[in-house]
């Protein structure tokens, strides 16, 4: 009897303790919430450097030196932007994450406001696709020069793509609205017929942007896992035979440890935290919608390596495998989703989920709701409020652990 009522008591203190997680969660989602609408969910981006009126013609439009000024924006530890000329706007990947975040509170709260939210930025980003495309697609607002390629503003990617894209399919399986699946459907035939792809082994690799060679690991997967998951809805073959052999070109690269490199070109050696992140939620996505269960255990072993090198004990992410700073607000939001999305195959995630969003919500976010960017040690941080990077993606992810409580 003594053994019995023990037993009763630590699931009465269980059941308090969820409780009182779920209700400060709740209060740091209501928080933010308000700070988008007071800010018209506008906000700067973490890469918009070459945004910047002011400084932007010093860089002749060199690689070299646009490079310089899109990296200085990004690295300064301080918000340099209002002083260069660089204004808060809106983005298309911030709204597909708002919009994932906001069905999620519906589904949690049955609150019809979360509902109203959420098509309001869908019915945006319809209204907001790039134009001249085979299909449904997204771009940046803003100019974006990487290591390897130049991307003017508004060409579509098929990370935003995809991410979008997915937005849309959690819409369709919510509401129940034809018009959804369209769209998503519309994004998979863009990744089809406007994105090249790369032969490698038995795999293919999906390349970033329409017309240029750039092979990246989450990149070809988060197209990948769009066409898998359409395809469970549309059975679509095309879709199914080119995400298979995405995910085959992924699977194939997988390091000894279990890891990825962000990319196999030698200047993409790499291990971060939300990249790897990106990569296991797309091997999930491609084995729950195609029933192929031949890539389960390599994703079973990316998880356990991801879940065991990027956190410290008290649920700070790391940026890196092999250190810890700049503590990143994408790794905390993307570490939150992807803890989530694998209880399934990991019910301890939902603790480390839970300590992950507390120490961000206790060390990332303002006292007036929105949450910083980077912080590089207890004392310096880049309190820069980014749109998607940051408010968007933490809001989906709060959504979804206060969902799973």
């Amino acid at each position: 009897m003594a053994s019995t009522t023990a037993s009763v008591g630590e699931t009465t203190e269980t059941q308090a303790s969820n409780a009182a997680q779920k209700a400060r969660i709740y209060r740091s989602i209501e928080r933010l919430s308000l700070w988008l609408e007071e800010h018209d969910f506008r906000g700067y981006d973490t890469f918009d450097g070459l945004n910047a009126r002011f400084v932007r013609p010093l860089t002749f439009e060199t690689r070299f030196l646009r490079t310089v000024v899109q990296q200085g924006v990004r690295r300064f530890p301080l918000n340099l932007r209002p002083v260069l000329g660089i204004t808060r706007e809106h983005s298309s990947k911030g709204m597909g994450f708002l919009a994932r975040g906001f069905i999620r509170l519906h589904q949690a709260t049955g609150d019809q406001v979360w509902a109203d939210k959420a098509e309001t930025a869908l019915n945006w980003l319809i209204e907001h696709q790039t134009a001249g495309y085979s299909g449904a697609s997204w771009g940046n607002h803003f100019d974006y020069q990487s290591r390897t390629f130049y991307l003017p503003k508004g060409v579509p990617t098929v990370v935003w793509t995809s991410l979008i894209g997915h937005a849309f399919l959690d819409a369709y399986e919510h509401f129940q609205k034809e018009s959804y699946l369209q769209v998503a459907a519309s994004a998979c035939n863009h990744i089809l017929r406007d994105l090249e792809t790369f032969p490698d082994g038995d795999g293919a690799c999906i390349t970033y942007v329409p017309g240029i060679d750039s092979q990246v690991h989450n990149a070809n997967t988060l197209g990948a896992s769009l066409l898998a998951r359409t395809y469970l809805y549309t059975r679509n073959e095309c879709y199914r035979e080119l995400a298979q052999k995405g995910i085959q070109y992924t699977a194939q690269h997988q390091r000894p440890d279990s890891s990825w490199y962000y990319g196999e070109k030698e200047n993409l050696h790499w291990v971060d935290n939300f990249h790897t992140a990106y990569v296991l939620d797309c091997f999930k996505h491609y084995t729950r919608s195609t029933g192929d269960n031949r890539f389960t255990q390599k994703m079973l072993n990316g998880y356990e390596y991801w879940k065991g090198n990027f956190f410290l004990s008290d649920g700070t992410p790391k940026y890196y495998n092999h250190k810890t700073l700049p503590i990143d607000i994408q790794c905390s939001s993307q570490a939150i989703d992807t803890l989530i999305f694998f209880q399934d195959y990991d019910p301890a995630g939902l603790s480390l989920a839970l300590k992950v969003a507390q120490w961000t919500i206790d060390n990332m976010q303002d006292a007036s709701g929105y949450f910083y960017y980077r912080r590089y040690s207890r004392w310096l941080v880049n309190k820069t409020p980014t749109l998607h990077w940051g408010q968007a993606t933490m809001l989906s992810a709060l959504a979804g652990i206060y969902r799973s409580l």
